[in-house]
């Protein structure tokens, strides 16, 4: 798929702002309340959206200067940082998270051309797939907080990249499908075109494979019940 990594970018200042706008009407106490994830909190998923962005700075640091600058110095250490953060004040949370996003966005603004095609050794196949990265993260938890966001409000184009992305990504396990998505032409077809039709809308096809909706808007041929996904991350 052609990424254009400066429209992304474009849409995760959008996002981002319709989080920040959604955060800031929070009251203080929502902080320590569970989100839609299991065992995090709302400060949970609000640190891990800060922490993410930071990670993220540091790919595209590493991308632009070559030297050597990992997401995170390890998977301990980002849970440690995300524990740590995650029963601060909302007013902290609020301004770490938009802090974290400028420090970002001025990350991405300061890429020359070049850079953008920086290959990592491992997990992220170049730095143009950076700003997809930070756009799922932001669409996909603002609906894990669970507080009104739903992904009735991602975009078709979200939607259908995060759709495609995830039935790339599914293990060999996960059971066999032909997934139908409103208005588009090809099915995507998991594991083998022998398995059951699922149609609906893009939307919620993805949602259901992301494990934020429960797919009951979905239909199913010939008719049954709809396959367990395997989890996606």
């Amino acid at each position: 798929m052609t990424i254009d990594p400066l429209v992304l970018m474009t849409d995760v200042e959008q996002a981002t702002e319709t989080l920040l706008r959604t955060v800031g009407g929070f009251d203080d106490p929502v902080i320590g309340e569970p989100s839609a994830l299991p065992g995090w909190t709302v400060g949970h998923v609000l640190t891990h959206l800060a922490r993410n962005a930071d990670a993220l700075t540091n790919l595209l640091t590493w991308a632009r200067t070559g030297v050597e600058t990992p997401a995170y110095p390890s998977r301990e250490a980002r849970d440690a940082a995300i524990e740590a953060g995650a029963g601060r004040p909302l007013a902290e949370q609020l301004a770490d998270l938009r802090a974290a996003h400028e420090r970002f966005a001025d990350a991405a603004a300061a890429m020359p051309a070049a850079a953008w095609t920086f290959s990592y050794p491992a997990m992220v196949p170049s730095a143009a797939v950076v700003p997809w990265a930070r756009l799922r993260e932001v669409e996909v938890h603002h609906v894990d907080l669970g507080r009104g966001y739903t992904p009735a409000e991602w975009s078709d184009a979200f939607a259908l990249r995060l759709l495609r992305e995830i039935a790339g990504d599914l293990p060999a396990s996960a059971p066999p499908m032909v997934l139908h998505p409103a208005g588009v032409e090809h099915p995507l077809v998991i594991g083998s075109a022998d398995g059951p039709a699922i149609g609906g809308p893009t939307r919620s096809i993805a949602a259901w494979l992301a494990g934020r909706a429960d797919g009951a808007d979905l239909t199913v041929s010939p008719d049954g019940e709809l396959p367990q996904p395997v989890q996606w991350k």
